[in-house]
């Protein structure tokens, strides 16, 4: 018998200049480039088994058997690996996510990156396929997965080929960078990010000038970053989630990802920024609102934001690392070959 395994941990990532629509939908390519936060609370584990006593791919999330429909993209991700590496071998793909699926909150991001990751290390790969090349397979899971295979602050340069549509680590954000998330509704939405974007590529009439004025947000929170400008990185990345949100509500029919507690939440931290706390908010495709604020003052935001909402969830989280290989797998008996 013939077995090969790889298993990577990688963490999601929030985007501070959002990607919001894409200029080629097979290969992922984006209409702008972006840039994200990589989450240290946040990750996926993923094990890949190569076999070849198996007939078919099989896919496990979170120790749940997926449909046919689930598999199919999974086997379609593999494929990509199976040519570059000239197998033929089917796969038994177990992934548990410590991040709520399809909820606003990147799983996909974490999802594909640690896929891809431990794909490439089960099929020895590692020293055909780069990091940054690793980026460019991921992307054609997820695109926010593009990012997530590096830590800190991470741009996903849109390119124009599938070979340099990738991601690039900016700065490792170890400079009291941290995030408060408020987990307004961790439902699977009602409109996916997919569907979202489209919908507003086609029909919302404020399209091009997101993607003109993304083009700016990015240089100047670059600038801001390499300063290391906490105040301005954080006016830039609510402006811009603003303005992504602002193309979906001006989409015809229109539609929103906001609840009433999203706009509630928003208020809380404009209240927060009047005391003197240097506090964003930035929201992604789904209700829940993520808090940019100094590492140092993570409990004194979020014990601001309870006194307001007294069922609500909270995650507190600093810069994460890149993915990272698994030397045990935890969910069952342990073992790694």
């Amino acid at each position: 018998m013939s077995v090969f395994q790889g298993a990577y941990r990688a963490h999601t990532n929030i985007a501070l200049i959002k990607y919001w629509g894409k200029a080629n939908k097979d290969l992922f390519i984006p209409t702008t480039s972006s840039l994200s936060l990589t989450l240290d609370a946040l990750y996926t584990d993923t094990r890949v088994t190569f076999s070849n006593e198996l007939d078919a791919d099989i896919f496990y999330l979170n120790n749940q058997l997926r449909n046919e429909a689930e598999t199919a993209k999974i086997s379609k991700f593999l494929d990509m690996f199976r040519q570059e590496a000239g197998v033929d071998l089917r796969a038994k793909v177990e992934s548990v996510n410590h991040v709520p699926t399809a909820a606003g909150l990147a799983s996909s991001s974490s999802a594909f990156s640690a896929l891809a990751a431990a794909t490439r290390q089960a099929l020895n790969l590692e020293d055909q396929i780069s990091d940054q090349a690793l980026s460019t397979f991921a992307r054609q899971g997820s695109g926010s997965a593009t990012r997530s295979i590096f830590g800190g602050f991470v741009e996903w340069q849109k390119g124009t080929t599938n070979e340099n549509s990738m991601a690039v680590e900016i700065d490792d954000a170890s400079w009291d960078v941290g995030m408060v998330i408020m987990a307004i509704n961790t439902a699977e939405k009602r409109v996916s990010s997919r569907e979202g974007m489209a919908h507003t590529m086609q029909t919302s009439p404020f399209y091009p000038e997101w993607v003109r004025q993304n083009m700016i947000d990015l240089e100047r929170i670059k600038a801001a970053i390499a300063k290391q400008d906490f105040q301005l990185m954080g006016e830039i990345a609510e402006a811009n989630a603003m303005r992504m949100h602002a193309t979906t509500m001006a989409s015809d029919p229109s539609f929103t990802y906001f609840e009433p507690d999203t706009i509630k939440a928003i208020q809380a931290v404009q209240d927060l920024r009047a005391t003197g706390v240097l506090a964003y908010y930035t929201i992604d495709a789904g209700p829940n609102v993520k808090v940019l604020c100094k590492a140092s003052q993570m409990d004194e935001v979020e014990a601001f934001f309870a006194e307001r909402f007294k069922d609500m969830n909270f995650i507190q989280t600093t810069a994460g690392p890149g993915i990272k290989p698994l030397d045990r797998w935890e969910y069952d008996d342990g073992a790694i070959l």
